[in-house]
């Protein structure tokens, strides 16, 4: 069973020049530090997302 924080914390994205999602991580340093291995690619905070006990968001 996961950790109830999970929906809590911070998540960071790293997004490609086409905008497709490289790679997520809940740590920024470890987000910047995959971003360089891609030129051009930028770290975006991901929005935090609720969903529902039936599945809706």
């Amino acid at each position: 069973m996961g950790c109830a924080c999970k929906d809590k914390r911070q998540k960071y994205e790293v997004v490609g020049t086409t905008g497709k999602v490289l790679f997520r991580s809940g740590s920024k340093a470890t987000a910047q530090a995959v971003s360089r291995r891609y030129p051009g690619s930028t770290v975006e905070e991901k929005d935090k997302e609720t969903v529902t006990a039936d599945g809706s968001q």
